[in-house]
């Protein structure tokens, strides 16, 4: 990235942390100060928040997350898997808690016990493979802390499930069962990939963040062409039906969910790529060009649960340029 643009980012990354720290909010204030500011906080500042003591009042004593009152989509789907991820998502990514806390190590193992022999997390879709949900599984678990070589058997499932173009999609999406997906579901046996087809960036970007994630993993050899794959597409439509229009690329979120530009950049810079490959360096201006006045970036999902959406796409925005252009 050409010199004046990190000078320019500098300015923009301060102007969000000042943005952050205007805030009374303990959550966003222990993120930045120990993320955006490197300094030392106690890890312990969020565990007695009242959000976080509500949520972990509906944990089970097996350690599960259950997602009461609400009607199955599809009876074939492990909703209490789904819930337990979803919640450890929130704790952990946004929270900032990690296994020293006795709920989230309880979580934990209760998600690894639901890992198969082969290395993946199934049952969030029915009988099928889930490259893109075992992987997030493994990405949160491992920036909770866990250390287990059970996520090294998922990595290496991962590796196992590529494409022939080196990226991921969902397997039975490759196939003609994967247009009914709730039939799909019911299936006896997961569907092997169609390897020939392409990737998914959807799936590519959800994978590479558990690489990311990992400080060994990340420096994986055979994940390069999925890295290259994931910026040549950026801002362009999927290959398949799922999220498939262009503009999810400019839906941003925090905890990071789906594949946004926000959430493919911030994979890619902990994964080796250059803010000078042309496709980051047009992400990144495209980031850059969407800071608000106020110095926030705005979520693109204006209903969010979470008043402060826009300021978590913020503390993501500011980490992820401070990596790229400031050496954070």
């Amino acid at each position: 990235m050409i010199p004046a643009m990190s000078v320019d980012v500098q300015q923009q990354v301060k102007r969000g942390v000042e943005r952050l720290l205007a805030e009374s909010d303990v959550a966003l204030a222990f993120r930045t100060q120990r993320d955006l500011l490197g300094r030392r906080v106690d890890p312990t500042v969020t565990w007695s928040l009242p959000e976080v003591e509500r949520t972990l009042r509906r944990q089970a004593p097996d350690g599960r997350f259950a997602r009461g009152g609400l009607r199955p989509v599809r009876s074939a789907e492990d909703y209490d898997q789904l819930e337990t991820f979803e919640v450890l998502l929130e704790l952990v990514s946004k929270v900032g808690l990690g296994i020293e806390h006795r709920a989230i190590a309880r979580a934990a193992d209760w998600l690894l016990g639901r890992q198969t022999q082969a290395g993946d997390f199934r049952g969030i879709l029915g009988s099928q493979y889930t490259p893109y949900y075992s992987a997030a599984i493994a990405a949160v678990l491992v920036e909770a802390g866990v250390d287990d070589p059970r996520i090294d058997r998922c990595m290496r499932w991962l590796l196992s499930m590529r494409q022939a173009d080196g990226g991921w999609a969902i397997p039975v999406r490759t196939r003609a069962e994967g247009s009914n997906l709730s039939r799909a579901m019911t299936l006896a046996k997961p569907l092997a990939p169609d390897r020939e087809r392409p990737s998914s960036h959807l799936v590519t970007g959800i994978v590479l963040r558990a690489f990311a994630a990992h400080p060994r993993w990340r420096r994986h050899q055979e994940i390069a062409p999925a890295c290259r794959l994931l910026a040549s597409r950026m801002f362009q439509a999927d290959a398949y039906a799922d999220r498939r229009a262009a503009s999810y690329w400019r839906k941003l979120a925090f905890p990071f969910r789906w594949t946004d530009a926000l959430s493919a950049l911030d994979a890619l810079s902990l994964l080796g790529v250059s803010a000078d490959d042309p496709d980051v360096e047009r992400g990144l201006r495209w980031l850059c060009r969407k800071q608000r006045r106020d110095g926030s970036w705005a979520s693109g999902y204006a209903h969010a649960k979470d008043p402060r959406a826009a300021l978590w796409v913020t503390f993501a925005a500011c980490r992820t340029l401070a990596r790229f252009c400031l050496g954070g």
